[in-house]
């Protein structure tokens, strides 16, 4: 077969299948990369190329919202503090595991989140009783990982480069058992991927140093730890922390996404981020400190310890659109890894078989293997070209052409001197006599004596096209072999054949690690014990009956009331209740002090079909099941988010309930309900309480009661505040209750005397007073109409001295093993009751 013909698609599909994302891969270029039309660009490991969706997305988040600085407590604050705390439990999300397990530290980049661990890391000198802490790296590193020995040199560590065979082949056959005597810390560093030849390392090799089995951990006592170089990997491979649960990982975000750009990560392991000791310490990283005194404590929270100073918050949040875009487009890791391999793959084959006229090869590729599978070799080439003599010809000259072509690649030795030195044979006097000759990292200088300083590099990302291999390799036809064009038919039938065996076989699936699909985080129900020793109280001063004259639970937080009559109690509180969330194109709660006309969507729970309704003026009405069935309903994402500080794992309610929210708030919004394997504990064990409460997506507590005479008493405070001044009309009583969003309303009680109660019975129900809720200005929200005033917050402020609570929270208490307390209905009668 001759050139042209196996620079065919047929060819190549022939050879191997995964390539796209389900649908016609020239409308995504068309729809998203119209700005690459003319351009084969084939520089992906250096930064691949952004959708214009995502910019298109991010530009109108920033437009529409009001981002603060995250350390400041007003709105636009707390939203960017969200975002942020979204993205990073996204990113989390993304690697396959949890807060619970790793923290996301935010840096300018990869290269500085390793210099963060140079910097922090607790290296030893040699002492008399122990050997000093070593700093371990592959000699096929980034210069950024190599130039952390600058820095533990200076603090005494020995830097001890190895190279990728000494750690299997110096191994010990067992894992070395732990030296309680010798704690010194070591560092081991490798790449999950080389940036110069796209080889990947064994992901293994992580528990194999952590065990001390692999070298040089078997040969050296001392505690060793593991950072991942997971920069090159991450752009095109999935990676599964809970498979490689490496102690630190720099990733920089421009190459997965390609913006925003100076923006990068260290993700820390929880057992290793307590041995980081910081020197410096900057804004928002101190927990408190003296400036007369040398007196410091840093933040508990690893995050806030080593963010030094004000995030890139912007940067961050557009973070959050990358991984949208990712997963629109392409749907995964995976189907990434799978298209990207498959265009390299390609490309090595046909590269490395074609032939100038007289027979000799064209390229020499700088590869440890064939390009067997995606989890040995990631979607990065690297050669020389070779004229009809076999002589090198020089990388600058082929960038040159190549730029003539309007072909976008790669030259020069990569930041890795050491995988440079190792493939091109150059040694180290020969990288000093080079330097003398005139050449320096990054210069045009491509030949000395003869020999090779460096390569050429073509990386393809997740948009890249089978169009793009075909300019590429007929650019190299057309420039660099002399014709008549040959192939070594022999090399492509061995690889041919290598093809179909790996191709024949099911490659080990990843878990796909996109929104919506993560390990569940552990979460144990808590068994709840009801309290025991309730005694009598006398009624009120008065003799007259307490009474619940109202029921009304929100089943979508923020959203309006729905009033019920007679209403089940569950583990969680009234059923139904806050079980439901808005959130923003971010995955941000959506509340009415942010968005108001949440208050004019009126959700109805109908528990005889099974359905919560969605309604609101203009609008047709919608359902979505009252319980999803989460492995029947695939669609259904499992997503993070936060309520009131706490994490809590969500599940996705459909693109229908997205399209209707977003059509009625005219933003980009989904609708998402609390995951019914997450537990969330209260974070004040209320006095009384036997037991942890569990609670759902509600603020503080299980349960909100007012008092109509606490209601009335403001109105009238509202209405003395109006005589003498031009104000709103004064709001009638159904009109505050509204305001205040309560749960339970009750009657026959003195003006804020419910603030005194420690616990009371409502019907049959128990509850103990968990605290006075502190009110926002939220309760300027009519809602009717969702327009805004400042009462009742300014006459409620006046009439407490500045305190701004009304109402108190409940929680219920719960026969042990129960799941259900019965039902509560309008119009019990109430006692108040004591512990004896």
């Amino acid at each position: 077969m001759d050139f042209q013909k196996l620079c065919s698609f047929n060819t190549f599909k022939q050879w191997w299948s995964h390539y796209g994302y389900g649908e016609n891969l020239q409308d995504v270029i068309e729809q998203e990369f119209k700005r690459t039309k003319g351009i084969t660009y084939l520089d992906h490991a250096a930064t691949t190329l952004y959708p214009e969706s995502l910019v298109r997305d991010y530009f109108q988040d920033i437009s529409r919202n009001v981002y603060g600085n995250p350390h400041s407590h007003h709105p636009s604050s707390r939203l960017t503090h969200d975002t942020v705390e979204r993205v990073r439990y996204r990113i989390l999300q993304h690697f396959n595991t949890t807060p619970e397990e790793y923290s996301v530290i935010f840096t300018s980049g990869c290269t500085a989140a390793l210099k963060l661990v140079a910097e922090s890391f607790p290296w030893s000198p040699q002492s008399e009783s122990e050997a000093g802490s070593l700093f371990c790296y592959f000699t096929d590193s980034h210069t950024s990982v190599v130039g952390m020995r600058g820095l533990t040199s200076a603090q005494g560590a020995v830097a001890l480069p190895v190279s990728p065979q000494e750690v299997e082949n110096r191994a010990k056959d067992e894992a070395q058992g732990e030296n309680v005597i010798c704690q010194t810390a070591h560092l081991f560093c490798y790449p999950a991927q080389s940036n110069f030849s796209g080889r990947k390392y064994p992901l293994s090799h992580v528990r194999g140093i952590q065990t001390k089995r692999l070298y040089p951990a078997c040969d050296h006592q001392g505690r060793w730890f593991v950072l991942l170089d997971a920069a090159s990997h991450v752009s095109c491979s999935p990676l599964n922390l809970q498979e490689c649960p490496a102690d630190f990982i720099p990733v920089s975000f421009y190459k997965m996404f390609g913006f925003p750009t100076g923006l990068g990560a260290l993700i820390v392991r929880h057992n290793a981020a307590g041995i980081l000791k910081k020197t410096y310490f900057g804004g928002g990283t101190a927990a408190a400190y003296l400036s007369g005194e040398d007196y410091y404590v840093p933040a508990v929270n690893i995050s806030d310890r080593f963010e030094d100073g004000t995030v890139s918050f912007l940067d961050i949040i557009a973070v959050n659109h990358g991984f949208e875009a990712l997963d629109r487009i392409t749907g995964g890791m995976h189907n990434i890894q799978q298209h990207t391999f498959g265009l390299a793959r390609y490309t090595y084959m046909l590269l490395s078989s074609v032939c100038h006229g007289n027979g000799r090869p064209v390229a020499q590729i700088y590869t440890e293997g064939q390009f067997e599978s995606p989890s040995t070799q990631g979607a990065i080439l690297n050669f020389n070209l070779k004229d009809s003599h076999g002589q090198i010809i020089g990388y600058s000259q082929v960038d040159r052409m190549a730029s003539l072509y309007n072909i976008h690649v790669r030259t020069g030795c990569f930041c890795n001197t050491g995988a440079c030195q190792s493939f091109l044979g150059i040694s180290n006097e020969q990288i000093r006599r080079n330097l003398q000759a005139g050449h320096v990292c990054g210069d045009s200088l491509d030949l000395v004596e003869g020999q090779p300083t460096g390569s050429v590099r073509v990386s393809f990302g997740y948009m890249s096209t089978f169009e793009d291999c075909q300019k590429f390799l007929n650019f190299v036809s057309e420039c660099f072999v002399e014709k008549p064009v040959t192939v070594d038919q022999v090399r492509l039938e061995k690889l041919k054949a290598a093809t179909a065996a790996s191709h024949g076989v099911n490659e080990d699936i990843p878990i796909r690690i996109t929104n919506g699909e993560i390990c569940k985080v552990d979460g144990k129900e808590k068994s709840t014990e009801a309290l025991r020793g309730f005694g009598h109280r006398e009624s009120n001063s008065q003799g007259g009956a307490y009474t619940l004259t109202n029921i009304y639970i929100y089943p979508i937080k923020s959203c309006g009331a729905f009033e019920v009559h007679n209403w089940p109690v569950g583990p969680l509180g009234l059923r139904y209740d806050r079980s439901w969330m808005v959130v923003n194109g971010n995955g941000v709660c959506l509340s009415q002090k942010r968005e108001r006309r949440l208050c004019l969507i009126r959700p109805e729970v109908h528990l005889p079909s099974n359905k919560l309704l969605l309604q609101a003026s203009g609008m047709d009405t919608i359902s979505v099941p009252l319980e999803n069935n989460t492995q029947t309903h695939t669609s259904y994402r499992v997503c993070q988010s936060k309520v009131c500080g706490d994490r809590v794992e969500t599940v996705d309610c459909g693109d229908e309930a997205s399209s209707w929210l977003s059509d009625f708030l005219g933003q980009p919004c989904r609708l998402i309900r609390q995951s019914p394997d997450f537990t969330r504990d209260m974070k004040k064990k209320p006095i009384g309480a036997a037991t942890t409460t569990s609670l759902s997506l509600v603020n503080e507590a299980q349960y909100l009661m007012i008092n109509r005479a606490s209601v009335e008493l403001i109105q009238k405070v509202m209405s003395s505040r109006q005589d003498d001044s031009e104000g709103d009309q004064l709001l009638d009583t159904q009109n505050v209750i509204s305001r205040f969003r309560a749960n339970l309303v009750i009657a026959g009680v003195e003006p804020f005397e419910e603030d005194n109660w420690p616990h009371l019975i409502i019907g049959n129900t128990r509850f103990v007073v968990a605290g006075q809720c502190g009110r926002c200005q939220m309760i300027g929200v009519d809602q009717e109409t969702g327009g805004r005033t400042k009462e009742p917050l300014m006459s409620l402020s006046a009439y407490r001295n500045g305190k701004v609570t009304f109402g108190v929270y409940l929680t219920h208490q719960l026969p042990e093993g129960s799941t259900e307390t019965g039902i509560l209905s309008a119009g019990s009668l109430i006692q108040t009751q004591s512990l004896k």
